[in-house]
């Protein structure tokens, strides 16, 4: 990684800094259902520079960490790091995360700007077994818990960054649509 001052964040740009948000609901499968959670949580985008690949790929970094607490308890439910990554090239953003249940998604996808209402939505998706944009998981993951696709679409607008997350699930016999949903507010940057 360069770490340079001139690197071309295209839309990933809006991501960075810190934001806050209290409005979030975690809908996950239960043996006997659906259990809902409401949370808070922040999320941390840091400018991580550029780098190259096979000396003809260049990606522009931002690397995140993700914290959630349950308003029930206070307690982390959910703790995610990883990387949004700019093609500007080939017109690509990439999401790369791991989550401590032993789960690596590699997300691919696109984004939309709005100039006139200064809106950027950044869109990717990865399926188990897709040779592009795919998910790894543990035997006991792929056994037990199967995370068969994933889908994130983010949406900011100035200081506001909203999101919506759903990861498919075979599950206690089911597939199931665990979506996860927040508002944010960039606190610093």
């Amino acid at each position: 990684m360069t770490g340079s001052t001139d690197t071309d964040y295209g839309p990933l740009a809006s991501l960075i800094g810190t934001w806050e948000g209290d409005k979030g609901m975690d809908i996950s499968p239960e043996p006997d259902g659906i259990e809902e959670n409401p949370y808070y949580e922040i999320i941390t985008f840091e400018a991580g520079g550029d780098t190259t690949n096979a000396e003809s790929q260049v990606l522009a970094l931002v690397r995140y960490h993700q914290l959630v607490r349950r308003k029930s308890n206070h307690q982390v439910f959910h703790d995610e790091s990883g990387y949004w990554l700019w093609d500007a090239q080939q017109g690509l953003i990439m999401q790369s995360l791991v989550i401590p249940r032993a789960v690596c998604v590699i997300a691919g996808g696109k984004y939309e700007a709005s100039s006139e209402s200064d809106t950027v939505k950044l869109l990717v998706n990865a399926k188990d077994g897709d040779p592009d944009w795919g998910v790894l998981q543990s035997p006991f993951m792929r056994d037990n818990a199967r995370t068969m696709e994933f889908r994130h679409e983010i949406t900011i607008k100035g200081n506001v960054l909203e999101y919506s997350e759903t990861t498919v699930l075979d599950i206690y016999g089911q597939i199931f649509d665990h979506t996860d949903n927040n508002e944010l507010i960039r606190n610093k940057v």
